[in-house]
C-alpha cells in the first residue's frame, strides 16, 4: 500500500448486496453499518431476531435511507443454514460480498449444536462452510454480472497461531478445552479461506476468498466469554480493556478492507498492524502460522466438512 488505508477510501457500494453473519453486534454490526452508509444493501443474518431487530433500528437511526434486511440464521443448525440459503437463492439476486463473521468463543463446558457437533466447531467452521457452499450460486451470479469481483471474507483470529487440528477428536468428545477448541476453530476458518481460494482458482471462478482478523477487539465474544482466561482478563484489566484493545469499530477495519479494498489479493489475510497485530487503525497483510499453510491438512479438513455438513462446492 502506498498510503494508510482508511474508511474514506471505501468506494461507493451502491448496487451491491452484502450478507454478514452475526451482524447484530461488535465487528459485524460496524461492518454492516459502514457498508450500508456507503450505499450497499446489507442483509443482517442473525441468530437472535430480537437483537437483530434492535441492530436494524439503531442502524436506521444512524443512517437515514439505509437499505437493510434482517434474516434469521442459526449457524448451529444446518437446517437453519439451508433454509436461509434457500430464501436467498429464491430471490435470484447476485451476492457481491459474504462476510463469515459470526462466532462462538470458549463456552466453559462442552455444548453441542442441533446436529450434534461441538458448538464452536459446528458454528464457527461447519456452519460457515455449509453457508458458503450453498450461497456460491448467488456469488457466481454477481461474478457474471458485475465488473467487481465478489468476495467471501472469513473472519479468523490471531488465536489461530496456537491452534492445532485434532483430526482424531475434532468434536472434542474425549477432551474439551474451551480455548483449545476455539483456537482450533479459528485455525480451521483460516484454512477454509485458503482452501476455498484454491478451489475457486482451479475452477477459474471470479469469486475471491480472503480472510481477516480484528486483532484483540473488545467485542461481545470477549466481554461475554465464559472461559477462565476471559474472566480473569476482565477481572484484572477492568476499565483498561477499552484502552488496551481495539474498539468494535477499529476491529471492523480489517474486515472492511478485505471486503472492499482494490489491492486485496486472492487468498489474502489481513489484520491490524499495531502491537503484535493486536490493535491499531493501520491495516495490512497478517502473519500466517505454518500450520495454516498445510495444504494436506486443509484438503483433509475440507473433506471432513463436506461429509459432516452434507454440502459440496459444485
Amino acid at each position: 500500500m502506498t498510503k494508510q488505508w482508511s474508511l474514506d477510501d471505501i468506494a461507493p457500494q451502491d448496487g451491491r448486496r452484502v450478507i454478514i453473519t452475526g451482524a447484530n453486534s461488535g465487528v459485524g454490526y460496524h461492518t454492516a453499518a459502514i457498508l450500508a452508509r456507503h450505499g450497499a444493501e446489507v442483509v443482517l443474518a442473525c441468530r437472535d431476531e430480537r437483537l437483530g431487530a434492535d441492530a436494524v433500528a439503531r442502524m436506521q437511526r444512524e443512517i437515514p435511507g439505509a437499505r437493510l434486511e434482517l434474516e434469521r440464521l442459526d449457524l448451529a443448525s444446518l437446517e437453519s443454514v439451508r433454509a436461509f440459503a434457500d430464501r436467498q437463492l429464491s430471490l435470484r439476486q447476485p451476492l457481491d460480498i459474504l462476510v463469515n463473521n459470526a462466532g462462538v468463543m470458549a463456552p466453559h463446558r462442552r455444548v453441542e449444536t442441533t446436529d450434534g457437533f461441538e458448538l464452536q466447531f459446528g458454528t464457527n467452521v461447519l456452519g460457515h462452510f455449509a453457508l458458503t457452499a450453498l450461497l456460491l450460486p448467488a456469488l457466481e451470479l454477481a461474478a457474471a454480472n458485475s465488473p467487481e469481483r465478489p468476495r467471501v471474507v472469513t473472519i479468523a483470529s490471531i488465536a489461530h497461531k496456537t491452534g492445532r487440528l485434532n483430526f482424531e477428536d475434532l468434536q472434542a468428545v474425549r477432551h474439551y478445552g474451551p480455548m483449545s477448541s476455539y483456537r482450533q476453530s479459528k485455525l480451521a476458518n483460516l484454512m477454509f479461506a485458503f482452501e476455498l481460494n484454491r478451489h475457486l482458482r482451479v475452477s477459474q471462478s471470479r469469486v475471491m476468498s480472503v480472510a481477516a482478523h480484528p486483532g484483540v477487539a473488545n467485542t461481545n465474544l470477549f466481554r461475554k466469554g465464559h472461559s477462565a482466561a476471559s474472566r480473569a482478563a476482565r477481572a484484572v484489566l477492568g476499565n483498561l480493556i477499552g484502552a488496551l484493545f481495539n474498539s468494535d469499530l477499529t476491529g471492523a477495519l480489517p474486515t472492511l478492507y478485505a471486503a472492499t479494498a482494490p489491492d486485496v489479493v486472492d487468498g489474502g489475510y489481513y489484520g491490524p498492524l499495531g502491537l503484535f497485530e493486536t490493535r491499531g487503525e493501520r491495516v495490512g497483510p497478517a502473519k500466517v502460522a505454518s500450520q495454516a499453510r498445510n495444504e494436506a491438512d486443509a484438503r483433509r479438513l475440507w473433506q471432513v466438512c463436506e461429509e459432516l455438513t452434507g454440502t459440496a462446492f459444485g
